[in-house]
């Protein structure tokens, strides 16, 4: 009796001194950035993230979010992080085609079936290359959205329908893509993809579902091909001087929170958001089509090339495109998220 009074004792201190030590720690304010609007889904679950932070570190890590980008554009966000300028940056790999061709893998057609799981097979597969790959950041997690379609301003069921046309591609592998079918790729960000489309300088887009109404693109395309083409990988990376200057339990803080289980927890809601999106866009005025299992068989065959195209950029930085595409596979299977 009186060990196991001893050993509670013992026990009880070692968590007082642990609190202390925490509560001792020197404040620390961060800020976070989104390239997204306020109202965006991401938002609130990164908030709920950072809150969960302040809580877990005794209040000494507090945070702020930017988003809309406020503090920078959203093909610069992972120099922000690299650069300082924000703490926590939101990164989309693919708006900067050839800089990360690891990661770009999961932006391969038709491997995702869905945003939640998915995010935790991409994040469980990347913290293998993440280190390499975004060396000049510390990363925190990386997630998918909901899978992607072709939402156009004129409707095509077959892939070389595409030929001719002027598409913004979600990623630079689906930029591939487009480019494998004969059409042309027209480089914008979310935030400014509604413009070009009306003003003509583009004539469909990839982009996830729900997203379509968030940014007004509803408002210019009016048929949207129910086909689960694509997810895009994103990244939540952090400022590597930041974390190093925090104190152990500070650090331990973060690391708890940069896991695998918060990469899916961050992304559950967008992915709800996402697919959500169906049926706001299944109304007068907008055609939502399936394709015939012929024309999907012509989808798989003729965008099976960007592979390969994958696989050569893959190499050149240094990595056996084959154990990467499998371990991606592999991690999809584990987490139910694959076709």
């Amino acid at each position: 009796m009186k060990d196991a009074r001893w050993l509670g004792l013992c026990t009880l201190a070692l968590a007082l001194c642990m609190g202390n030590a925490i509560a001792q720690d020197k404040h620390i304010d961060l800020k976070l950035a989104t390239w997204l609007p306020p109202q965006h889904p991401l938002n609130p679950s990164l908030q709920a993230w950072a809150e969960d932070i302040k809580k877990a570190s005794g209040g000494t890590i507090a945070s702020a979010l930017f988003p809309s980008e406020q503090l920078g554009k959203a093909f610069d966000h992972y120099d922000m992080a690299r650069d300082a300028i924000a703490d926590f940056t939101y990164v989309n790999p693919g708006y900067q085609p050839g800089r990360f061709p690891v990661i770009a893998g999961a932006s391969l057609p038709f491997l995702f079936s869905n945003g939640k799981s998915g995010s935790a097979a991409i994040d469980a597969w990347y913290r293998q290359y993440a280190a390499k790959e975004m060396k000049d950041v510390h990363f925190c997690f990386a997630f998918v959205h909901d899978p992607g379609a072709f939402h156009l301003r004129k409707k095509i069921v077959l892939p070389d329908e595409v030929r001719g046309m002027k598409v913004r591609p979600a990623t630079s592998t689906v930029g591939q893509m487009v480019t494998l079918l004969g059409g042309t790729n027209v480089q914008a960000s979310a935030p400014e993809a509604r413009d070009m489309l009306e003003r003509g300088v583009a004539d469909a887009i990839t982009f996830p579902w729900g997203s379509i109404v968030l940014f007004g693109i509803d408002k210019v395309v009016k048929f949207h091909m129910d086909l689960p083409l694509y997810t895009t990988p994103f990244v939540w990376v952090m400022n590597q001087a930041k974390y190093d200057a925090m104190s152990a339990a500070q650090k331990k803080v973060i690391d708890a929170h940069c896991s695998t289980e918060w990469a899916e927890k961050v992304a559950a809601p967008w992915a709800d958001f996402e697919f959500a999106g169906h049926a706001k866009l299944t109304v007068p005025g907008h055609e939502v089509y399936k394709l015939t299992p012929d024309q999907v068989a012509a989808w798989h065959k003729a965008v099976a090339p960007v592979e390969t195209q994958w696989a050569d950029s893959v190499r050149k930085g240094g990595y056996d495109p084959k154990a990467v595409l499998d371990g991606l596979k592999q991690s999809l299977t584990k987490y139910k998220a694959g076709f």
